[in-house]
């Protein structure tokens, strides 16, 4: 007997009566040539361990599924769970379901110590905050991270120094993966279409011995650094001479750093190189 096709995501969508919420975040994609082409994009293999965050009624997971990975969807809203059971219910074992907030799930637990890939389209109000975690997670074990972000996220997660985009979150992926802008996505393809532009990245890890270790300290130094972005390095680290007991400007020096940089122009290394000795510098009783 031949099996049955799925029917379009709108008729889906229809079916159960489902509307994208403001709450949420959410901006359905109906346009599977579109999806098909982002899980080609993120070189998801048959049977690699895949996580989607938000699949709302299904649109990334249809090819995710075609593909013959194993797919664990984590969505927040329960109206959707209906449409994806139906999906479920087509690509047999080969789709898991997970209700709740994404931001309480860990991946490394739910993985069972395999490794796994992230494809997503993240729902814009807690991307950057599930990006954050996924980067600082203590046992990194994904293999990749093919997440679809704003137009202007994305190109602070990508963009090099020297570049209007450089900033604190393009140095934190840095440190710990290669990065890369693979896909703009016009707000035209969205029901409803969003406010702004879109754009896929593709993160990979970099080798163990590559990656910078304390984002924390890291996160520190980067956060005083932008915050006052237009400033020297010499007045925006400023606060951080009762930490050291130095005067900031001899410390950067010390560093060979020049304290009248300002931190665009500073590479990703040198902001590491910073954050490893201000740890090691505060940490001497």
């Amino acid at each position: 007997m031949t099996k049955p096709e799925l029917p379009p995501i709108r008729n889906i969508v229809e079916k159960y009566g489902l509307k994208a919420s403001k709450k949420f975040g959410q901006h359905f994609l109906f346009d599977l040539n579109l999806t098909e082409k982002i899980v080609r994009l993120s070189d998801v293999k048959a049977g690699d361990l895949v996580f989607e965050i938000g699949p709302g009624p299904g649109g990334l997971t249809r090819p995710l599924l075609a593909a013959k990975a194993n797919v664990h969807v984590i969505e927040t809203d329960q109206r959707f769970l209906p449409a994806l059971a139906e999906l479920g219910e087509f690509y047999a074992d080969k789709l898991s379901i997970h209700l709740g907030d994404a931001l309480n799930f860990d991946l490394n637990l739910l993985a069972k110590g395999k490794p796994f890939h992230v494809v997503s389209n993240l729902p814009y109000n807690v991307g950057t905050a599930l990006l954050i975690q996924w980067l600082t997670t203590p046992e990194l074990s994904w293999q990749s991270l093919t997440l679809m972000f704003q137009l202007e996220v994305a190109q602070r997660i990508t963009a090099k120094v020297n570049s209007k985009h450089y900033g604190r979150l393009s140095i934190l992926c840095a440190a710990i993966a290669e990065t890369e802008l693979i896909m703009n996505v016009p707000a035209s393809v969205f029901t409803p279409p969003p406010k702004v532009e879109s754009a896929v990245v593709n993160l990979r890890p970099l080798p163990l011995q590559q990656r910078f270790d304390d984002l924390d300290t890291l996160a520190k130094i980067t956060g005083l650094a932008f915050g006052q972005k237009r400033k020297m390095l010499r007045t925006s680290l400023k606060s951080l001479n009762a930490d050291l007991g130095i005067n900031i400007s001899i410390w950067l020096q010390s560093l060979e750093i020049d304290p009248t940089t300002r931190p665009e122009n500073l590479h990703p290394d040198q902001f590491m190189q910073m954050a490893k000795a201000y740890k090691l510098a505060t940490s001497i009783t």
